[in-house]
């Protein structure tokens, strides 16, 4: 795997830059050698944030990992990506992926498939027209941290969500 590390106020210093490839090397047995992996490592105030980017043909394996310590941050990014690997084997690999970037071994073992995905509850509402401060105002009101509404500026169904650090997010359909 080639490793691309950058930081984000922070120096990549030699002991982290040994502690991402050592953790992360341990996912080699999923991917093939020239498989990319994409780390960033960022500091704000006491928050060690790494995020980990894997493309692979058709997708994306990503996971975002924060703790106040940056070695303990790299375990569990590293922990979160190989129970991902494991959980979603069969629907990360289909056939127009045909496992390129996968190991054979990755590729012909069985693991146990967790909990299946299982929807429980249908819900059903309106949906007014509203611009995007609306919505995130209603989603406030509701207490929830998405908020689905018709975008009364595009007339498009559109997503607003909370972020971290208190902001607000819109997702807008693509075309």
């Amino acid at each position: 795997m080639r490793f691309i590390i950058t930081g984000r106020n922070i120096d990549v210093t030699p002991g982290l830059k040994t502690a991402v490839e050592d953790k992360l090397g341990k996912l080699e047995k999923f991917f093939k050698p020239d498989t990319e992996v994409n780390v960033t490592l960022s500091v704000e105030k006491d928050r060690q944030k790494i995020e980990v980017t894997i493309p692979v043909k058709g997708s994306i394996i990503r996971s975002e990992q924060v703790s106040n310590d940056m070695y303990v941050s790299i375990d569990l990014v590293e922990e979160v990506i190989e129970r991902q690997m494991k959980k979603y084997k069969n629907k990360i690999i289909d056939a127009k992926q045909a496992g390129s970037p996968f190991t054979d071994d990755y590729l012909e073992k069985e693991y146990d498939e967790e909990s299946d995905i299982k929807i429980v509850r249908t819900k059903r509402f309106g949906i007014k027209p509203m611009d995007p401060e609306e919505a995130c105002v209603q989603m406030e009101l509701l207490g929830h941290n998405f908020y689905v509404f018709n975008n009364s500026e595009t007339d498009e169904v559109n997503v607003v969500y909370k972020r971290k650090g208190g902001t607000y997010g819109l997702i807008e359909p693509e075309f």
